[in-house]
């Protein structure tokens, strides 16, 4: 410390005013000091994220000419993406599967997040741990423990024969959007326990027992207290959800057959079996972006609904 300050002492005035400033600046900036602490973790996320994404953008200008890279500036990657019905089709398809398993995911989650918070008065953590336990597995097992569930002879359908339910076993459950949905969704509930459960327990309970004085029952006290007061839980959940399962292509490869392939699926065949880099960027740049809006205008709806409720 000696060192420095006799470095800046022996700096030019001009050198000393500005560093005093910027010392001042430091002091008084709470903003500052905490992007200071964060640092190291900025730092490795412009390494590890911000340049692979600069790389990915600046490949899908380029074009794919035999095992080589033309790097002169195109659009015909963006164009074809636009023009084949293909792309279009599965980033469709991608979308609903994502948004359907974000929403039926957030719906099954929300209530054990409301019991726990609402009901459960001691050793609340063990019940935070004992439902996230099953996500302590592999998620390639899950997966598989989902394909014997949902197969032609699997437990579903055995347990729906066996009741007398069904006389033949249904097809649609594995190898099927369905199959993906519900597979995606079991593999993401703990992402959605989560957040709703914090935006629940912050809740004043001072708040619904006033309610109750100006009497709202069970049900207005929830739409008109605890639904709107956890909908910043529930916005996360779903963004949590929906962004990375846009992107996933395990569980459609080894469930979803032909119906159940997502855009994931494309751009892995692209840099893979295809090998046309330039092409798989342009499709993951296009549906990073699209999903970027997607998740904005969620957001902005959300803030809305939340403003006119309270």
């Amino acid at each position: 410390m000696s060192n420095v300050a006799s470095a800046i002492d022996a700096s030019p005035p001009v050198l000393r005013r500005f560093a005093g400033w910027l010392g001042t600046l430091y002091l008084r900036s709470e903003t500052l000091r905490g992007y200071t602490l964060l640092s190291p973790t900025l730092l490795v996320m412009a390494v590890g994220i911000i340049v692979p994404f600069a790389i990915l953008i600046t490949m899908s200008f380029w074009t794919q000419v035999g095992f080589e890279f033309d790097t002169s500036f195109s659009l015909k990657n963006y164009q074809a993406a636009t023009e084949h019905p293909i792309y279009g089709a599965l980033l469709t398809r991608s979308l609903l599967i994502s948004g359907g398993c974000a929403i039926a995911t957030v719906l099954i989650s929300y209530p054990m997040a409301y019991y726990v918070a609402f009901h459960v008065k001691r050793r609340k953590m063990l019940w935070i741990i004992l439902m996230t336990l099953p996500f302590w597995t592999s998620y390639l097992l899950r997966v598989f423990a989902w394909k014997v569930i949902l197969g032609y002879n699997g437990a579903v359908n055995s347990g729906l024969k066996g009741l007398g339910l069904i006389e033949q076993p249904m097809e649609f459950l594995l190898y099927s959007p369905t199959a993906v949905m519900i597979t995606l969704a079991h593999a993401w509930a703990a992402f959605a326990v989560l957040p709703i459960y914090v935006s629940l327990e912050k809740i004043d309970r001072s708040l619904l027992e006033a309610a109750t004085d100006l009497g709202d029952g069970p049900v207005a006290r929830f739409m008109r207290v605890t639904l709107p007061l956890s909908l910043p839980g529930v916005t996360a959940a779903v963004l949590i959800i929906f962004i990375p399962t846009v992107g996933d292509y395990i569980t459609p490869t080894l469930l979803g057959g032909p119906d159940g392939v997502m855009m994931a699926n494309m751009i892995r065949a692209q840099f893979g079996n295809v090998n046309n880099w330039p092409m798989g960027a342009a499709l993951a740049v296009g549906m990073m972006a699209l999903v970027a809006v997607f998740s904005l205008l969620f957001m902005f709806a959300t803030r809305k609904v939340t403003g006119r409720i309270s």
